[in-house]
């Protein structure tokens, strides 16, 4: 019975990973769409152009794969060191994607925003009257350090906070079902493990 226990939780971990495996294909693809289409425009700070929306996107969607791949790896192979990698390394993709969502959802064209209370909050950062590329009302390379009046003004805090109230129901419901669906994948590994470590033991 405990092994045909071990088998059911093993087939639905499995088809867990592939979805989870397919998601973080999609994440991927955006990262790589928005790479392509918008360049550097979602860059946090002109200091490290290389860090932007797109590519952390691309960074979570290959490393989502990965856990997804481990997970079926290790759930078709019953292996107990790789359910432990993929229960360990799904808690951090909770939060990686806390911060991604963050940054995309403050730096995304539509917020049209430029630091947390106003725009010379950067000021201190650069201890220069410049602010990050990504706030100019048309972006070009340094454009931050040109007149104010060519940066976005409102300030990300207000802006962000605005339109999580606008859009409460939907950002509510899409990170429930994000929640529960990790929460899903965090219970089928710990289950799967402890019934691997239980029938070894009994074998034994």
């Amino acid at each position: 019975m405990a092994r045909g226990c071990l088998q059911g939780v093993k087939y639905l971990m499995f088809a867990f990973n592939l979805l989870f495996w397919l998601g973080g294909c999609g994440i991927l693809g955006v990262g790589i769409w928005l790479a392509a289409t918008q360049g550097n425009f979602a860059t946090l700070s002109s200091s490290f152009p290389s860090l932007s929306a797109a590519n952390l996107l691309i960074v979570t969607g290959a490393f989502v794969m990965a856990i997804g791949f481990v997970g079926c790896i290790g759930a078709i192979k019953e292996n107990r060191c790789l359910l432990l990698t993929f229960f360990v390394a799904l808690l951090l993709v909770f939060l990686l994607e806390a911060c991604i969502t963050i940054l995309f959802f403050a730096y995304t064209d539509k917020f049209r925003c430029c630091g947390v209370s106003n725009y010379t909050d950067w000021f201190e950062v650069y201890n220069a009257t410049r602010v990050p590329d990504s706030c100019c009302l048309e972006f070009s390379e340094s454009c931050g350090l040109h007149a104010p009046g060519t940066w976005w003004k409102a300030p990300c805090y207000e802006t962000v906070k605005m339109w999580l109230q606008e859009n409460l129901l939907a950002v509510g419901v899409f990170g429930l079902c994000t929640a529960l669906v990790q929460i899903l994948g965090l219970t089928f590994a710990m289950t799967m493990y402890c019934q691997v470590v239980s029938a070894d033991t009994y074998c034994a």
